[in-house]
């Protein structure tokens, strides 16, 4: 099927390694052209490299806000227009919320929420300014479906995501700005490595996904490429969860 995404040049956060690094691959695939952006620059080069001419790099903090938003202006400088962004950067440190301190949980917000509100608002601007379509996709997480103890900071942050989704699609619906999420489950990433590296802790957490596996960073791109198509015009607001089955269970 062709998603009609040559051409079309778009934003990927997070994107140096696992899930943003498998949605850069996933829109290269269908002809897109795609700014990714990283703290990592090692690792945005080599993605670079790996998908010469149709990806630019940005290395930029989550927590700077004025860096975030300015990310727009790098990809229309680099490609002269913009078609939609990925929110896809986080951060889920652990920790018990009784002694884990406050400012763990401005962080978490900060880079969970505020720079993907800080970039929406920037594309946004841009895209009503010129009357033009736009789409964004928020890497949420099945952890803002059914909180998570230990991660109380995290899950309230892409609880907050989903609630933002919701609000910023039924606003910009008339300006044909698309918002949507996707709720991811546990995927074979790094961030997943302390789980992975112990059979029984890997055996524990897989008897809870009915399909009895983790996802691959591969398995998302697909569904991220599809939203940020133009034959996903009628859908906004959406939450999609991608997760093996594990929430239909809850």
């Amino acid at each position: 099927m062709d998603l009609r995404l040559a051409g079309r040049a778009f934003i990927v956060t997070g994107a140096s390694q696992g899930l943003g690094a498998a949605c850069v691959r996933s829109i290269v695939a269908e002809g897109g052209k795609v700014l990714a952006a990283a703290r990592s620059e090692k690792n945005l080069e080599s993605i670079a490299a790996e998908l010469p001419g149709a990806v630019a790099i940005a290395k930029c903090d989550m927590r700077d806000r004025v860096a975030v938003g300015g990310l727009v202006d790098v990809a229309l400088s680099t490609f002269g227009r913009l078609d939609g962004i990925v929110n896809n950067a986080g951060i889920a440190p652990a920790g018990s919320f009784e002694t884990q301190s406050l400012d763990v949980f401005d962080e978490v917000l900060a880079v969970n929420l505020l720079a993907p509100a800080a970039l929406a608002q920037r594309a946004g601007s841009h895209w009503i300014a010129l009357k033009q379509p736009g789409s964004i996709v928020n890497v949420a997480s099945t952890s803002g479906l059914k909180g998570k103890p230990i991660l109380v900071a995290y899950s309230s942050s892409k609880g907050a995501m989903m609630r933002f989704t919701e609000s910023l699609a039924a606003e910009w619906a008339r300006h044909e700005i698309r918002v949507n999420t996707i709720a991811p489950g546990a995927f074979d990433t790094a961030a997943q490595s302390a789980v992975t590296a112990d059979a029984r802790t890997l055996d524990l957490r897989l008897k809870k996904i009915p399909l009895r596996r983790m996802g691959t960073p591969e398995e998302l791109g697909p569904l991220v490429c599809y939203l940020l198509s133009p034959l996903s015009s009628f859908v906004t607001g959406a939450c999609f969860v991608i997760d093996g089955g594990e929430v239909s269970k809850l």
